[in-house]
């Protein structure tokens, strides 16, 4: 008789993770496997997905983080403005180009601008990076600004910005208000659906971990990936920051981030999404396992070394030369059978 129930609950799981259209239902019995094989099964099934929608390759991207200064005061961020212990920085216009440059020399074909919410950087300030880099490099830019006015988003996009990357961080509008003082759930989905209808491949994604939050939500979190028709999806987990309310939580567990990623990846079919830093800061061997389960994006950090340890979103983020880490990378995609890819790594939308 269990033998039985073992075999049925096999062909349950087989036929849940073979279906070509997800219900919230089918997403929640995916994220509580709780069985290893069931659970090795599910990053096979993530991995197969992966290699048939979005190939082998993997896609870098470098990261500039140049400013920690944020008008936002986001409870879980290290980042948010009432953190008067962190001393904060601007990098100039010049500083970001000459960066830019550097993620170019190394092979990388994607710039990441990226900074806390900060108006110090006018439209005009933006669009002069934009075009300094376009000029000097062929990259694509992402941008990851945080909540800006349309009208800039407009502007961004013609002077030659392609993505835009504005996580969502939860579908769960009660868990959204107690996170965000100043900011609203609809606004936010506002501006990514507004980035969408002018052209910027967008990118989104949530918190695994956050306060109350439960499966429920987190499947909510896919399915509203899937509803914007994200290019980019980052499921990336929640670590702690010393300075803010919720210091004293715990961070998110490894096992329900790997397996969100992997369900992500089987739901979403040929979105890109990212191995992230956090990841890493869970567990060292983050970044390889993320990309064992469905993540064929890895974004190296080329911040200059001298405001780096001030990015400080969450506790123990890991630091490091990017050049000697992009070579040691290269390695790690190489021995996984899996390879650098040489191109802008744009959507795969199209190809769906």
């Amino acid at each position: 008789m269990k033998l039985d129930t073992h075999i049925a609950n096999d062909k349950y799981l087989s036929d849940v993770l073979n279906k070509s259209e997800f219900e919230r239902d089918d997403i929640t019995y995916l994220l509580e496997l709780s069985d290893k094989n069931d659970i090795q099964l599910l990053y096979k099934k993530a991995d197969e997905v992966r290699k048939e929608f979005c190939g082998d390759e993997v896609h870098l991207r470098g990261i500039i983080e140049f400013s920690n200064f944020c008008e936002q005061d986001c409870v879980y961020c290290g980042l948010r403005k009432s953190n008067d212990k962190l001393e904060r920085y601007r990098l100039s216009v010049d500083e970001i180009i000459d960066t830019a440059k550097k993620i170019y020399s190394a092979g990388i074909k994607t710039v990441v601008l990226q900074s806390g919410e900060d108006s110090h950087y006018t439209k005009e300030d933006i669009t002069h990076i934009i075009k300094a880099i376009k000029d000097s490099c062929d990259v694509a830019i992402t941008l990851s600004l945080g909540e800006r006015s349309f009208d800039e988003y407009d502007e961004w996009k013609t002077a030659g910005a392609d993505r835009y990357l504005l996580k969502h961080e939860t579908a769960n509008e009660k868990i959204y208000s107690a996170l965000h003082s100043k900011q609203k759930l609809e606004e936010r989905l506002a501006h990514l659906k507004y980035l969408k209808s002018i052209g910027f491949q967008a990118g989104s994604g949530n918190i695994i971990g956050l306060p109350k939050q439960t499966i429920e939500d987190i499947a909510d979190d896919i399915l509203l990936c899937k509803e914007l028709d994200c290019d980019m999806c980052s499921f990336s987990p929640f670590i702690p920051s010393p300075e803010t309310p919720l210091k004293n939580i715990s961070p998110a567990d490894l096992k329900l981030t790997l397996k969100t990623m992997a369900v992500g990846r089987i739901v979403l079919k040929n979105a890109h999404i990212p191995a992230t830093t956090a990841l890493s800061t869970l567990t060292p061997e983050g970044r390889k396992l993320g990309l064992t389960v469905g993540a064929n994006v890895i974004m190296p950090n080329f911040t200059p070394d001298e405001y780096k340890d001030k990015y400080r979103i969450y506790a123990n983020k890991k630091t490091y030369d990017p050049i000697k880490y992009v070579e040691e990378l290269k390695k790690m995609i190489n021995s996984m059978g899996r390879k650098v890819s040489e191109d802008k790594g744009h959507s795969l939308k199209k190809n769906i």
